[in-house]
């Protein structure tokens, strides 16, 4: 089973930055601090209103950050530009709405096919991983493999805010829509709303080979700090896949 890749958001430490329209938290920092205690990858969401990570965050992450960078976009031709100008390691294309908070489901790959096609090829043909931000939706996940996107995200903001037999239901909807993926040749990810408490059961889905986790992360970082956080995360993740190996191996004996 492979490594269970952490991705750290650090969209949140450029928006307490923003609040005071100053230089510090400076992300680029917190970036530097996650990979040095155990981050695969530094994720960070350049919106159109750029209102936490900005054009300037991007060029220096590129320069400065020693973990790959993932940028999540929207489907403009202005993210599109940018992001062929800096071909950061991996693209994640994600929906957009300004009036949200955050994003709030995944990406309709399906109704958009036509208009994605140039832009995942455009991508890809820069030498990005591109993934989709998704539901848990096979047709979905079709869509993409028809697009020729190299990973899916799926969106878990559904799980993170159900309790109960509805949190059940939905987690076996991630786990169908992560074999699915899985078999048609995507690397299958997985991301929103993770946190302590819930973060369990989606590192140990098999199938899944990356969480992308921020907003809890910052959240806990201003009472234990940075690195307590990411080290409770990754050991929570080790833990679970640690559990879904001895399955697995009790399975097969």
């Amino acid at each position: 089973m492979k490594h269970l890749r952490l991705g750290v958001n650090i969209d949140h430490v450029a928006t307490v930055r923003n609040a005071r329209g100053s230089s510090h938290p400076d992300p680029v920092r917190a970036a530097m601090l996650a990979a040095a205690c155990g981050a695969d990858q530094i994720t960070a969401h350049l919106r159109e209103d750029r209102r936490h990570i900005t054009d300037r965050d991007i060029e220096r992450l590129m320069m400065e950050s020693p973990a790959p960078l993932n940028m999540e976009m929207a489907t403009t031709r202005d993210m599109l530009a940018i992001a062929l100008r800096h071909k950061p390691f991996a693209i994640c294309i994600v929906p957009e709405r300004r009036e949200e908070l955050t994003t709030e489901g995944g990406l309709d790959a399906v109704a958009g096919f036509d208009a994605l096609v140039p832009i995942v090829g455009a991508l890809a043909d820069a030498g990005c991983r591109v993934s989709l931000f998704l539901d848990a939706s096979k047709r979905q996940l079709d869509a993409a493999h028809r697009l020729g996107a190299h990973a899916v995200e799926l969106h878990t903001g559904a799980y993170a805010n159900a309790m109960g037999a509805e949190q059940l239901a939905i987690l076996d909807g991630l786990k169908s829509a992560a074999k699915h993926g899985a078999a048609l040749g995507l690397e299958m990810h997985a991301g929103h709303g993770l946190t302590y408490d819930n973060v369990t059961p989606v590192a140990a889905i098999a199938e899944i080979e990356e969480l992308n986790i921020g907003h809890y992360l910052i959240g806990e970082a201003i009472f234990v700090g940075l690195e307590a956080s990411l080290g409770r995360m990754r050991t929570l993740m080790d833990q679970a896949r640690r559990q879904t190996k001895m399955v697995q191996s009790g399975a097969a004996s």
